[in-house]
This record gives structure tokens, sequence and C-alpha cells, in this order.
């Protein structure tokens, strides 16, 4: 048995979907930001190099803890907008009705994240801008796979509930 969000058909007075008029930007930056935070710790105790190096190195502060933590806390809040976005489509806005299916495309967003922004954007754009140790492409690994499934969770358990509490 599943639980169903107490609003069975999420459809307006005026026949329309939450999400046809507006997208829910605020919920997703808002969920963005805690799965960023989240997985910016979880990278902290596994990898602290990966936030001084890498993720600042993408702006030029290969080094620089505070710059590789804005950086991220910038990314994932985007990213969390974009996911809501992304599900603000008509063809996917039900999946918010329900909270496993939301939390299962954030899981599903955070591996797509991982294997194409992490994976294959980054390291190019380490490239261009001469970051101190050359990335192989795709550079995937078991760590980057794990941070981005802890985003994914955090991430669309966070939206079902922000998005739940707004209506």
């Amino acid at each position: 048995m599943s639980v169903r969000n107490q609003a069975k058909e999420r459809v307006r007075d005026d026949g329309t979907s939450p999400f046809e008029t507006t997208w829910p930007w605020r919920g997703g930056a808002v969920a963005g930001l805690l799965a960023t935070v989240v997985t910016g710790i979880v990278i902290s105790a596994m990898q602290l190099s990966t936030l001084q190096v890498a993720i600042a190195g993408l702006y030029g502060q290969s080094g620089s803890l505070v710059a590789g933590w804005v950086a991220h806390l910038v990314h994932g809040t985007l990213f969390g907008m974009l996911f809501a976005l992304l599900l603000s489509d008509p063809g996917l806005y039900r999946l918010t009705d329900w909270y496993w299916k939301t939390i299962l495309a954030g899981v599903v967003y955070g591996l797509v994240l991982a294997v194409v922004g992490a994976g294959i954007l980054m390291p190019i754009w380490l490239d261009v801008v001469g970051g101190a140790t050359p990335l192989s492409i795709p550079n995937v690994t078991v760590p980057m796979l794990l941070w981005h499934v802890t985003y994914g969770l955090v991430l669309g358990g966070a939206f079902a509930v922000v998005e739940r509490r707004s209506e």
C-alpha cells in the first residue's frame, strides 16, 4: 500500500494542474540548497579535496575550501530549481503526488547529474580553465555516485515536503 498525497487529484478549481501556470522554483531552490548542504558534509567527511581542488578549480580557485563550498552551494541550488522545472512538465508533474516517486525522481536526477555533469562536463570544464589534475572522461567514481545519490534522495524528499507545505 502506498501513501498518497492528501489531495488525491491535484487539479485546481479552474481545471489546471498545479504546475501549468507556474513552476515551483522556490521549492526547488530550498530543496536543492538543503540537499547540497547534506551532500557537501558527506563529501567533506569522505574526500575534502573534491571541494577544495575540483569544485573550486572550476572557477580558477583551486585550493580554496570557501570557494569550493560557495560554488557547490550555488550549483546545487540551481540544479534543485532545474529539478522543479523538470517536474513541472505536464507529463511528469504527477510524480509529485507520491512521496516515493518524487524521491525516486530525485535519485535518478542525481545519477544523471553524476554521469553527465560531474562525469563528463566537469572534466571538460576543468581542462578548459586549466585545472590542476586532468581527469579522464567519463570520470565516474563510486564515491561520486554515492554523493549524487545522497543529493537526489535529499532533493526528492525535501522537494516533496516543501511542495506539500505550500499547497
